[in-house]
């Protein structure tokens, strides 16, 4: 232990060195949930897209090599300069911690509003490649552990889609425990983005054969036009309802919209306590929330 303390004893780390030397501060920890955790932030990016009412389609692929591919019919995230980095939209976007890229509209619906998510996964990762298709060009950029090793490219885009594609190896140095995703955990958290989304087609597809014990590929698809109505009664498909129309109402009050679905079913193995999850803008709020209570005492 030393009694002295100056200036040249403060390191000063990049966002990318921030995030690694420390990774359990921004995804939780280094196993298995923080693992599944790259591929959510990914995947939320192209909800948000959803939200605002641009994206209708959204493909998850885990590939052979370990890399998972997020691809999406949205907008494209910007690719122009942004002022105050000196970088493209795109580059910021994935570089630069707190980067929030979104008006203030759009925090009404966004679920990764912190501006943490792609420069996370990026700096945690082997190696990412980014396509985004905008203004009828493919835009294309290449990072190895949140580090730029390609500028941002550009060729014509003949058929003028939009969207943004996203393919990234997570890093065996961070991720000791492995790299490998477990598909349960991806198609349960897939499948409930689908029914919060409505009318949302998310497909997934598992491309690791070996793992798969099978020569094609396995591919799901999900969507619901009839969203949290249709959600409860897959919730409710093991249980006896005590009505079978489903209680299901709407509304929109300054701005804010609210949906609500409800079924009572007779009490499963002598057990009276009944099941409440409450979501806003598609994020389970686990421990609850001012919007449960509320509901829970206009109930009582």
């Amino acid at each position: 232990m030393t009694d002295t303390y100056s200036a040249d004893q403060i390191q000063i780390l990049e966002n990318h060195e921030a995030v690694r030397k420390r990774p359990g501060m921004y995804i939780g920890n280094t196993g298995l949930r923080g693992l599944h955790h790259l591929v959510y932030e990914v995947v939320d990016n192209a909800i948000d897209e959803a939200l605002a009412g641009y994206c209708t389609r959204i493909e998850v692929d885990l590939n052979a090599d370990g890399s998972v591919t997020v691809t999406d019919n949205g907008r494209g995230i910007p690719t122009e300069i942004h002022p105050k980095t000196g970088k493209s939209f795109l580059e910021a976007v994935l570089t630069v911690l707190c980067f929030v890229g979104r008006s203030s509209d759009g925090y009404k619906v966004s679920g990764g509003i912190h501006g943490l998510g792609l420069a996370v996964v990026n700096a945690l990762s082997e190696w990412l490649q980014v396509t985004v298709r905008r203004q009828e060009q493919i835009y294309s950029q290449r990072f190895d552990k949140g580090v730029a090793v390609t500028q941002l490219t550009a060729k014509p885009n003949p058929k003028n889609r939009t969207g943004t594609s996203i393919c990234f190896k997570p890093d065996v140095e961070i991720f000791q425990p492995g790299i490998e995703f477990d598909r349960p955990t991806l198609t349960s958290y897939l499948r409930q983005l689908a029914y919060l989304n409505p009318g949302l087609t998310i497909i997934f597809t598992d491309n690791r054969l070996g793992i798969l014990g099978s020569t094609s590929p396995s591919i799901e698809t999900y969507c619901y036009p009839d969203g949290i109505r249709e959600y409860l009664a897959y919730l409710n498909s093991e249980v006896e309802p005590l009505h079978a129309d489903i209680i299901y109402l709407q509304g929109d009050r300054d701005g804010v919209q609210v949906e609500i679905a409800v079924q009572w079913h007779v009490p499963k193995e002598h057990k009276t306590s009944g099941r409440l999850f409450g979501y806003t803008n598609c994020v389970w709020n686990i421990d609850g929330g001012i919007h449960c209570d509320t509901f829970i005492l206009t109930l009582s």
